[in-house]
């Protein structure tokens, strides 16, 4: 219970730090008199607060109405923002009327705010907000009009340049080259060969290699950096009129890259694994092979075809290792089954001896004080000749294995250090559970003992390969065999190709036509959109049988 307990506690101090969401504006709420205090301040320096928020030291906001409303408290800060005795003082008052503006009121307050004279400035403030949340809703149309009166309110304000260049963005998002496709990719820097491979798995997607192609790539380098990522979007909507953008792969930049995206209503398709991609807006789709449909398959066949029930979990203490690990604990609870026993490691992990043994029961001997007693005392009247491992106190206790199978979350470096120590302390007769990252040429060489008792997924699998026409072109073109990032930018760009070709010649009807694929022939098979707009790729559960990846060979 306390490895759960400490399990998801870790998990969820994750979730908020990647997790991608947008936070509703609070009601509006009257200022308390604490909160109209000066804030505490050591060596000159005030802690918790913003210039902005700032006030002098005799200021004393207006006290809020007893009825709280907000408009005839914003009528006082306008009214005392004019006629306080100081500059500072003025200025402490406009700025806390902008905040309540921008923060707190509802959309029905702001219209009240944006019409009325009595408000002064704030109505271009409240005109802005109004702007944004129709942006929300994609509503062009109303949006434009409430930027337009920032425009002409407050001209040459910082607020009329921003909302400028939103009118711009707008303006431009309606002209659209049908056949021109966007991409975003990490093109220099360390991450660059794998934004390359997805860019030649792209162009061939959408016939770029074939003479003749009518379809354009506009191309927008990342460099890793969100900030770069975004003004390449504005960059690929402003000046290249592209219908749709593919990208990115890194999740540092791949919310970067869906927000503008669906900000400017250009439906998107990311490569990232990055989770929750999906949830920013409904023009944002994905076409990955994520770690809920490995999971999922994984599960499905231990459970449901190989009959297991008990599972432990071996796991390295990382995101990738916390993520997937989360997602096998409750798949396997949902379906019925049990976790047994849960141990995590180090990344820097190379000795595994004392992580097997905590996590088969031999390592807290105290815990088995009478049993280890008995085994001892039968080890020291044996005459049968022992080994100098095998007359080590350490191993006097059997490992406690009450499962069927080991989830290890890992790389295949890893698995096999694990598997080695496993042999060591006589684990037998279990399967060991792997993610797509064990799918190497060496995954058998490494597994050791355990080479005949692997289980892991992939999209890819030897039968795949062979019948792909895709798999056998790449090779052709560039000698080499083309990886999971080619296979789903190959996709991305195939689907878009044949959606527009097939008439979605507006990004509105492109993005209906995603949302609605079904059965789409892929490099690797069919794919079909869920309703999280997530391309369902095919995926494989792998075994090793005489030193070859195959696929599993389920007995019904």
């Amino acid at each position: 219970m306390t490895s759960r307990f400490a399990l998801l506690l870790t998990a969820c101090l994750l979730a908020s730090c990647t997790t991608v969401a947008t936070k509703k504006r609070p009601p509006y709420r009257p200022p308390t008199a604490a909160a109209a205090k000066k804030p505490k301040a050591m060596s000159g320096m005030t802690t918790g607060k913003t210039p902005e928020q700032i006030q002098s030291e005799t200021l004393t906001l207006p006290e809020a109405p007893k009825t709280e409303d907000a408009l005839e408290y914003l009528k006082g800060l306008v009214t005392q923002s004019v006629q306080a005795p100081n500059k500072q003082d003025q200025e402490t008052y406009r700025l806390h009327a902008i905040d309540i503006v921008e923060n707190k009121l509802n959309e029905d307050q702001l219209e009240d705010v944006a019409k009325n004279s009595d408000f002064g400035y704030l109505r271009a403030h409240a005109m802005y907000r109004l702007g944004e949340m129709a942006l929300d809703r994609k509503d062009i149309s109303t949006a434009k009009k409430y930027f337009s009166g920032v425009t002409d309110y407050m001209p040459g304000s910082d607020l009329a340049v921003r909302s400028q260049d939103i009118l711009q963005q707008l303006e431009a998002s309606k002209n659209v080259q049908t056949q021109t496709v966007g991409v975003v990719l990490p093109l220099s820097g360390k991450n660059a060969p794998v934004g390359q491979r997805a860019l030649r798995g792209l162009e061939m997607g959408l016939g770029l290699h074939i003479p003749g192609s009518s379809f354009k790539l506009a191309v927008m380098d990342s460099e890793g950096n969100p900030d770069s990522a975004r003004r390449g979007v504005e960059r690929l909507v402003k000046e290249d009129n592209v219908i749709a953008i593919v990208g990115s792969l890194l999740s540092k930049t791949a919310p970067a890259v869906a927000a503008k995206s669906d900000e400017l209503g250009v439906p998107t398709v990311a490569l990232s694994q990055r989770s929750g991609l999906t949830e920013i807006g409904p023009t944002v789709f994905r076409n990955s092979l994520t770690s809920g449909m490995q999971v999922r398959a994984l599960v499905r066949t231990a459970m449901e075809d190989m009959g297991m029930k008990k599972f432990a979990i071996l796991y390295p203490n990382d995101p990738y290792g916390i993520e997937f690990t989360n997602i096998f604990w409750d798949e396997v609870l949902a379906r019925g089954g049990q976790i047994t026993a849960v141990q995590t490691y180090s990344t820097k992990e190379t000795d595994f001896r004392l992580v097997i043994q905590r996590l088969v029961g031999t390592y807290f001997g105290e815990a088995r004080q009478d049993e280890f007693s008995v085994r001892l005392k039968e080890l020291q009247h044996s005459d049968k000749k022992r080994s100098v491992r095998q007359s080590n106190l350490e191993t006097v206790l059997p490992p406690v294995t009450d499962f069927d199978a080991i989830f290890i979350p890992d790389s295949v470096k890893a698995m096999g250090q694990i598997s080695a120590m496993l042999s060591y302390n006589d684990v037998r007769n279990v399967k060991l559970l792997g993610t797509n990252l064990w799918n190497t040429k060496d995954v058998a060489r490494r597994a050791g003992n355990f080479a005949n008792n692997l289980l892991f997924v992939d999209s890819i699998s030897p039968t795949a390969q062979t019948r792909s026409r895709f798999m056998n072109e790449y090779k052709s073109l560039y000698n080499e065999e083309p990886s999971l990032i080619e296979i789903q930018a190959y996709d991305a760009g195939l689907i878009l190709r044949q959606l527009i070709a097939s008439g979605a010649s507006s990004r509105e009807e492109l993005t209906q036509k995603l949302t609605s694929l079904k059965r789409f022939p892929g490099a690797l098979g069919t794919l079909s959109m869920n309703a999280e707009r997530e391309i369902e790729r095919p995926v494989t559960p792998l075994t090793v049988e005489k030193g070859e990846v195959i696929p599993t060979k389920l007995v019904k």
